[in-house]
Order: C-alpha cells, then structure tokens, then sequence
C-alpha cells in the first residue's frame, strides 16, 4: 500500500499544520491491514483510477465478542411480519446491469445520502471496483427489500454501502435488521471483524449500541471506551484545541519516535 497527504488547515498560533490521510491499495491482499489501520474505501472522485481510502474514526465488530442483544431480538421480531430473506451472492454472479436494481439503489441515495450523491453513473464506478465481493439481496414473496455492497477478503468484512425500502425504515427499522443480518452471517462464516462505517455525531452511535464488540479507531489503536466515543461524537461539531500528544497514552507512543533531546 501506499500512503498519501493531503495538505489541509494551517494554525500558525499552535505550529498545527494538518494534512488528511489517505492510502492506495496495491493488492488485494492487503485489504485487511488497510482496515486494521483506520482506512475506508472512497469513491468521492470517480476519476480515480486506483483503489483509494481515506483515515477516519471508523468503526468496527470484534466477531470474538459479538453476540446477539435483546435490542436485534427486539427488531428481528418487528420484522417477522415482513417475512424477510436475505440472499448472500458474489459480485459475478449478480446482474449489477438490471434496470430494476439500478432505480432501486439510486432512489434511496436521492432521497437519503447526503447531497443525493449516488446517482447511475457514480453507482456503476462504485460496482466497477474489484474491492466489491459480496451482494446481500433482501426480499420477500411480494418485492425487493434492500442491497447491502460488501467486502469480503479473508477474516474481514465491510459493510460499505446499503440500500433499501425507506417505507419500512421506521415502523421495521429495517437498516439496522440489515446490518444486524449481515454481521450475524459474517461471525457464522467464521470471520474476525465487521467494519461498518465512520462513527461521528450522535447519530452514529446507534451501530455501537446494537452490536456487542463495537471498537473504533483513535488514531492510534482500535478503542473500546465507549464513553470518550460518545464524548467525541457529542462534540464533533464543536472547534477543538489542538491536541500535541499531550495525553501519557500518546506521549508514551511518541516516544517511541522521537528521543527526549528532540533527535
């Protein structure tokens, strides 16, 4: 993998002069490590060539302590009227050209991602990547229920990109059934980790709360306290100082890097 910078923000008054993250994958065999530091798949720019990520507090499920809450037995029951089944299939073997699926996938981006920024031609680049494994088809008897896009490549799973019925959204809270579906099949095939995503605001912290074994990443190492998550994400819309390794954690690994005389 390669590791790249992007300059960002510049505070003269603290020396900060930040750059964003990002890493472009050179096999596939390193998607693991590529999750295992912090970085996430982005599609933002379908000019690219080259599978690039971005570093971000992403999220993920230790399978090893994942198990099944009241809260996913309280959903799945909330579904059961539905009458749900999900279908597990490679990316070759499903038809990423079929009309019906395309308007399906674009309808929902129109009307739940941020900015409607999922239309046909940026769906294609999305299903063109060699990084998409796995489609998730959940249906019924009666209609297409939802598509999770996933990435499979040995212990490790990515729930990247969903898509479904927003008519049962909140009287079925079908998004997270989905989610929960998918993690639960994941620990069945006997793989180690989940990565479903970023975790910032509020709003996020839902995927902490229903799967046991949440961790997410610092900057430095995947963190467990979910009590300085939730205080990150209350924050996360508030200007913060400029943290220079100032807690022992980060002044003890910055250590490790720089001597005491500054060498």
């Amino acid at each position: 993998m390669k590791i790249l910078f992007s300059e960002h923000q510049t505070d003269y008054s603290s020396y900060t002069f930040s750059y964003a993250v990002y890493c472009v994958k050179e096999s596939q065999e390193e998607l693991p490590e590529i999750y295992t530091k912090g970085f996430l798949p982005y599609t933002g720019d379908t000019d690219w060539k080259e599978d690039v990520f971005y570093l971000a507090r992403s999220l993920r499920v230790n399978l090893a302590e994942f198990k099944t809450l009241s809260e996913n037995r309280r959903i799945d029951r909330k579904m059961e009227p539905l009458q749900a089944g999900m279908l597990v299939q490679p990316k070759l073997e499903f038809d990423t050209n079929n009309p019906e699926f395309i308007t399906f996938c674009t309808n929902y981006a129109e009307e739940r991602f941020a900015g409607g920024n999922m239309d046909a031609s940026r769906l294609q680049y999305v299903l063109s990547r060699q990084l998409i494994s796995h489609i998730f088809t959940f249906r019924n008897t009666e209609q297409i229920l939802g598509y999770v896009f996933a990435i499979v490549e040995d212990n490790t799973l990515h729930y990247w990109f969903s898509f479904y019925e927003t008519e049962y959204m909140r009287s079925h809270s079908l998004g997270k059934w989905m989610m929960w579906k998918v993690i639960d099949w994941a620990k069945e095939q006997g793989l180690a980790y989940v990565y479903i995503g970023t975790c910032y605001r509020e709003k996020s912290l839902y995927k902490v709360r229903d799967h046991k074994g949440a961790e997410f990443f610092d900057g430095l190492q995947w963190n467990t306290d979910t009590s300085l998550l939730k205080e990150l994400c209350r924050t996360d819309e508030q200007a913060k100082p400029i943290d220079l390794l100032k807690s022992e954690r980060k002044y003890q690994l910055g250590k490790e890097y720089f001597s005491e005389d500054g060498d």
